[in-house]
């Protein structure tokens, strides 16, 4: 009788109920490889159309937890950013990098396109103005997703409450241990130029090398060399 009711009940329930995180998740764990690389040819584009509309009926609450919060933002920035990629291809706009988008003189990050409850958003930001200034944590910048080669993988899973904080980490040691986009040794390191932009935000607790060894399986001495390696746009793409 209890299966009968449960089964009543999440037959009333809207299904946008459930799109926050089973649409996405199923679209990434579809079209995107363990390696962070996506499928876009063939990325079902009206599947992603549903979650956004969906993004676009949901205003993040104050109540949320931090968890929550932050994975929906993190979910909402690669949502929008595989849409822009989908959408400037169907154009015809888009040869092999991010950077060939551009719409009324402004760049993929600068485009207001991510709708949330009341608000419109660019992908700048949600990544300066909500996700780095709000919650003050580096691994953020393994979370967002810019589509090229160089830049950390994307998760193949959406972001949930749960699992946040488990996979930063994991994405932070995958990616700081990834010898294509750092290279570690004890007395020098040639790291990615994510360290040089984002600097402040690794740096607040000590330096980046003291961040970088929180994750490194190669111990790095404190006056190591750093140099930074050139940044890939080419588009992650199968």
């Amino acid at each position: 009788m209890k299966k009968i009711v449960w089964i009543l009940l999440l037959t009333l329930l809207p299904s946008h109920f459930f799109a926050q995180h089973t649409v996405f998740n199923e679209l990434l764990s579809t079209y995107v490889s363990d390696e962070g690389v996506v499928d876009y040819t063939n990325f079902d584009g009206k599947k992603l159309n549903r979650y956004l509309r969906y993004l676009e009926k949901t205003t993040p609450d104050r109540s949320w937890s931090t968890n929550k919060q932050k994975a929906f933002w993190i979910n909402v920035y690669n949502a929008y950013t595989i849409y822009l990629i989908l959408h400037a291809r169907n154009a015809n706009e888009l040869k092999n990098s991010i950077l060939d988008i551009e719409i009324k003189g402004k760049s993929a990050w600068k485009i207001p396109l991510a709708i949330i409850g009341s608000h419109t958003y660019t992908l700048d930001q949600i990544e300066h103005k909500i996700l780095r200034k709000k919650f003050k944590d580096p691994k953020i910048h393994v979370g967002v997703n810019c589509a090229s080669k160089s830049c950390p993988k994307l998760y193949n899973r959406a972001f949930t409450e749960e699992n946040i904080d488990r996979e930063l980490e994991n994405l932070m040691t995958a990616f700081v241990n990834d010898s294509t986009k750092n290279t570690l040794r004890a007395t020098s390191i040639e790291i990615s130029k994510i360290f040089n932009w984002f600097e402040s935000d690794f740096t607040e607790k000590g330096s980046i090398i003291d961040y970088l060894n929180r994750y490194s399986n190669t111990p790095i001495e404190k006056n190591a060399t750093i140099s930074y390696q050139n940044y890939d746009w080419t588009l992650n793409e199968k």
